[in-house]
């Protein structure tokens, strides 16, 4: 048994008594992201029957939408227990995509109820994996989350390559309605798996059991805003995904231009297809790359090594504007984004304090992020169907947006390395780790 955990350590870094905590956050991602998966596929294809000003308002929407869902959220993360609050958020997103599947085959014109059902499942998209990594950051320490984040996110990559299998094989024959009630039964199969960090249910002659995850943020609702512009370091994050929601939407745009000929079963089967390929590519990826590039390369070379990809990619773009080009780099930037850009992002957080991790946080992951979709779909419209530019001239833009993207990911990465050492030079030597013994034990919060 013990050759077994230095094997798992070997590959992952995790250390014996990290396992099984680490295995429980990753199988509740993995329930977590089959089920959004399940549901992306369906969301996705219904947007190409709509022209690109139609879903430009419809993330104009979405931000007012989302910045509500937040503001809620926040009067809840000011009363109560974040271990209460995340199963309670996860119990009632898996009873309203029950409710989509209730209704949707009583109405005799749809349209509006698949708009309304496209705007929640992405709203649901950004808080349930905001929450998710919410929840984790007061489960693990700063140094557990380098080395097991990366591991977990896997788990994310596993329920992304499950969940867009049962639509890319089975839609045609159950139907896109019934795809939403299973989503609605995976999600609640996360739960059990976060009561499980919830207690505790590590060794404890090796960790102690966790602290935040009992505290109560307290304060205001609107702190988490206050927060993300107050706070330079929140402030850099929040710049950071705005980049990334940029190049992402311009890219998602030109895909579901592509996909308009297809019809609507055949695009949830392309989009499911493409969705289980990117996320097999991560899953392999994940197990060890990040945390080996983040040991070796630092965090700001991890942080811009996917923008500098990318800024290639769209001059590549640019001057041979193919299909095939435009999907190739479509799955890489996914690929990129999930395997190395998200966990080493979610690691950034660990350097503030709790309640700027429960309220701050999901403002940046949410709102912000559906801020920049509300801009930058607005600025798409403007470029395609007001000025008419093409692939290649749109592709330009993304290039540059790339290069302002890689700049911001390695002052950002310096920023936290600066942090972390400062920390380091403050600490006790009696905290202190023995750095040549990798199974000593490491308490957990």
């Amino acid at each position: 048994m013990n050759s077994i955990k230095k094997n798992i350590y070997s590959l992952t870094l995790m250390r014996p008594h990290e396992q099984k905590p680490a295995l429980a956050a990753f199988l509740m991602a993995l329930m977590l992201m089959a089920s959004y998966f399940i549901l992306r596929p369906v969301r996705d294809a219904m947007a190409s029957d709509w022209s690109d000003s139609e879903l430009s308002m419809l993330w104009n929407i979405q931000f007012f939408l989302a910045t509500g869902v937040i503001a809620l959220y926040g009067v809840a993360a000011s009363r109560m227990k974040l271990k209460h609050l995340a199963p309670i958020i996860y119990v009632f997103f898996s009873a309203s995509f029950a409710l989509f599947y209730v209704f949707s085959p009583r109405l005799e014109d749809p349209v509006l109820l698949e708009k309304g059902f496209y705007l929640w499942v992405t709203v649901f998209s950004l808080l349930n994996l905001s929450v998710f990594w919410s929840f984790l950051s007061t489960i693990f320490t700063k140094s557990q989350s380098k080395r097991l984040f990366p591991f977990i996110s896997a788990g994310a990559s596993a329920g992304a390559i499950l969940g867009p299998t049962i639509p890319l094989f089975f839609s045609a024959i159950i139907g896109l309605d019934k795809l939403m009630l299973l989503a609605a039964l995976t999600l609640i199969l996360a739960i059990p798996f976060a009561l499980y960090l919830i207690q505790g249910n590590n060794n404890s002659e090796e960790s102690t059991p966790p602290t935040d995850i009992n505290r109560v943020a307290g304060g205001t609702w609107w702190k988490g805003f206050s927060d993300v512009f107050s706070n330079r370091y929140l402030l850099y994050i929040a710049a950071f995904i705005l980049l990334y929601v940029f190049l992402n939407s311009f890219m998602y745009f030109q895909q579901k231009n592509i996909l308009a000929e297809f019809s609507r079963v055949q695009r949830t089967q392309i989009l499911g297809g493409i969705d289980w390929v990117v996320n097999l590519l991560t899953f392999v990826f994940a197990f060890a790359l990040t945390s080996r590039m983040i040991k070796y390369l630092g965090m700001g070379r991890t942080l811009s090594s996917i923008p500098v990809l990318m800024f290639l990619s769209m001059l590549l773009l640019a001057l041979a504007p193919w299909v095939t080009i435009l999907l190739a780099v479509q799955v890489a930037r996914r690929v990129g984004n999930y395997s190395i850009t998200r966990p080493a992002r979610e690691m950034l957080f660990t350097e503030v304090s709790y309640e700027e991790r429960i309220k701050a946080k999901p403002v940046i992951d949410v709102v912000i992020y559906r801020g920049g979709d509300a801009v930058s779909g607005s600025i798409f419209a403007l470029l395609s169907d007001g000025i008419g530019l093409g692939l290649a001239a749109i592709s330009c833009i993304a290039a540059a947006i790339a290069a302002c993207w890689a700049t911001l990911g390695s002052m950002l990465g310096r920023l936290y390395e600066h942090t972390n050492s400062i920390e380091k030079n403050n600490l006790e030597p009696s905290h202190s780790l023995d750095q040549n013994s990798p199974f000593q034990s490491e308490p957990q919060r």
